[in-house]
């Protein structure tokens, strides 16, 4: 069943304002890491900075406001409230578009595209079950390919008979999906994490790119995947230390911020400390750890490969966790129109580089007919 959508604010009370400061000022620290970089994580100097800042100069009520200034909604489908954004486009000839985000981001990440984006499409952003403001399942069967149909219904529901879809990370699963599923919806599909796999045959004769992916993906699997093993086995006993501890939870996320994006090894070399936070709080407001981390427990041993004949766009940043090539990506997806690799850019693209994700997502939809 799916209810119509109705005006949603956000609107989070002094008191957990109050609390988040009284818990920052009683954070129990560890000891120092034994090492003079992030090897170990996130260093603990700079845990204690942010920390500071975050009790005493941080201001949560500058980014309520800025979510508010775009309309919000929650939608009921399948027993579920779905929490979203949606701006429509002045723009007689504007196209729908939804996009997805995943972990350990937002809707916070496409803030600074929406206004380019908006010129030319509705905009459907939506959260993620178990995310942010979306309602938190109570029972299994929440997986991607119900998601992937969820979105379908949403923008059904909301007068989009035909659509386009983007996403990363989570959301980049989820589009794949919709591409899979092949509703009779979506029109295409444009991705900032390519999931494809090369062919055994193409190992024997690799570019410099497709090495450097490789090498990147090796990292990940080596030093960088323990996050998704604890999420995909024991996300509920992981949510008792982060759903406490706000020091615990902000560590948590921005170890990710620090390893999959093009900063050089400061995070707030592209991300500002304020959108970190902004990000950070909208999962120690709604206490999203557990229930954000329950989506690997449904889906991440069973990532979809199938193929995808929708008209597909693929952006491969080079600080990608997964960087396929594009010969590597027509292995599963048989109708690639727009592939780019820019030259900058990491795992977070729309909120690390607005510019160059509307100019992708423009390149690759411009190719595309409803």
């Amino acid at each position: 069943m799916t209810t119509a959508p109705r005006p949603f604010t956000i609107n989070i009370a002094q008191s957990q304002l109050d609390d988040l400061r009284a818990r920052l000022a009683l954070t129990r620290f560890p000891e120092k890491e034994i090492v003079e970089d992030w090897d170990q994580g996130i260093p603990l100097a700079y845990v204690k900075d942010i920390a500071a800042y975050w009790a005493d100069g941080y201001d949560w009520c500058r980014c309520e406001a800025a979510l508010n200034a775009h309309p919000h909604f929650l939608i009921e489908i399948d027993g579920l409230d779905i929490h979203f954004i949606h701006i429509r486009s002045p723009n007689p000839n504007a196209r729908p578009l939804i996009m997805t985000h995943g972990w350990p981001g937002s809707v916070l990440e496409f803030m600074d595209v929406i206004g380019p984006l908006g010129a030319d499409y509705h905009l459907v952003i939506p959260s993620l079950p178990g995310y942010a403001f979306s309602g938190k399942p109570t029972k299994p069967g929440w997986d991607i390919p119900h998601i992937a149909r969820a979105w379908d219904r949403l923008m059904r529901a909301l007068g989009y008979d035909r659509y386009f879809a983007q996403g990363g990370d989570w959301g980049a699963v989820v589009t794949d999906n919709i591409g899979q599923q092949n509703l009779g919806g979506c029109a295409g599909i444009h991705v900032n994490m390519v999931i494809a796999r090369p062919d055994p045959a193409m190992m024997n004769d690799l570019t410099a790119r497709e090495q450097a992916g490789l090498a990147r993906m090796g990292w990940y699997q080596s030093k960088d995947n323990g996050y998704a093993t604890q999420h995909r086995t024991r996300p509920q006993t992981l949510g008792y230390g982060l759903a406490d501890s706000p020091v615990g939870q902000m560590a948590w996320i921005l170890e990710k911020f620090h390893g999959w994006s093009d900063c050089d090894g400061n995070p707030e070399s592209v991300f500002s400390r304020d959108h970190l936070l902004d990000n950070v709080m909208l999962y120690w407001l709604t206490n999203s750890a557990a229930s954000s981390a329950q989506l690997y427990w449904h889906s991440f041993s069973d990532f979809p490969s199938e193929a995808v004949d929708l008209p597909m766009g693929g952006t491969v940043a080079p600080m990608e966790i997964f960087g396929p090539s594009r010969r590597w990506a027509e292995q599963r997806f048989k109708n690639i129109v727009h592939w780019g690799e820019p030259t900058r850019g990491g795992h977070f693209l729309a909120m690390e580089r607005p510019e160059t994700f509307v100019a992708e997502v423009r390149a690759c939809f411009a190719q595309m007919a409803l």
